[in-house]
């Protein structure tokens, strides 16, 4: 198995999933500066020219998600609850509210900050945020309240969920994400912190890397 990857939101809760389940598979940095991504070979694998990829065998997989997912039920895990189907229909409604409502509220926060800073593409634009905030508040009081008495999104336990929606709100201390007023998130984003994988999910430096 082969997960291609670059330092970001997306592939940091594929890696943490690989890292947390003790998955052996081989861990290709992209060079994304370098065009990686842009490769002829790797846009036979994802003509989206993202990342993360998935390669097993004859299975070639995008999405974050779906990834998450597929390694979950490869390992056996419930993070991804393949023989409940209520509980799946309660993850996808989570990962999907994430990917129409929680992503692009924090979304903007992570690049300027983060996206911005770890490819040395300028400062952040602080006034661009500020247009962003009522977004970001209108959504974190959704989350907030939901994880008023609970400590992981869904079950009780961690899942894919977890990763998902928090793979850029990990960051909102060094994003000005305006998370103060949202103490639920702030406690389950340290909760997750205490997660070896998930505070530390990248691989270590003799690992494969890829230009193109």
């Amino acid at each position: 198995m082969k997960i291609y990857w670059i330092k970001a939101q997306a592939p940091r809760r594929v890696l943490a999933l690989v890292k947390h389940l003790g998955i052996a598979a081989e861990l290709v940095e992209m060079d994304l500066m370098a065009g990686g991504l842009r490769a002829q070979e790797y846009v036979a694998l994802n003509p989206n020219k993202k990342v993360p990829t998935l390669v097993d065998g004859d299975l070639v997989l995008w999405e974050a998600s779906a990834i998450m997912a597929y390694l979950c039920i490869k390992a056996g895990s419930d993070m991804w609850p393949a023989h409940n189907p209520s509980e799946q229909v309660e993850v996808l409604r989570w990962l999907s509210w994430n990917d129409g409502h929680w992503s692009p509220a924090v979304a903007p926060f992570y690049f300027e900050h983060v996206v911005k800073s770890t490819f040395g593409i300028g400062a952040p634009d602080h006034e661009l945020l500020k247009s962003s905030i009522a977004d970001f508040n209108k959504f974190a009081k959704v989350l907030n309240s939901h994880l008023q008495d609970r400590n992981y999104v869904a079950f009780e336990r961690l899942t894919i969920a977890d990763f998902q929606l928090a793979s850029m709100a990990h960051y909102w201390r060094e994003s000005e994400m305006p998370m103060q007023a949202f103490p639920h998130i702030v406690r389950w984003l340290d909760t997750l912190k205490l997660i070896p994988a998930w505070a530390d999910p990248w691989p270590a430096p003799n690992h494969t890397t890829a230009s193109a």
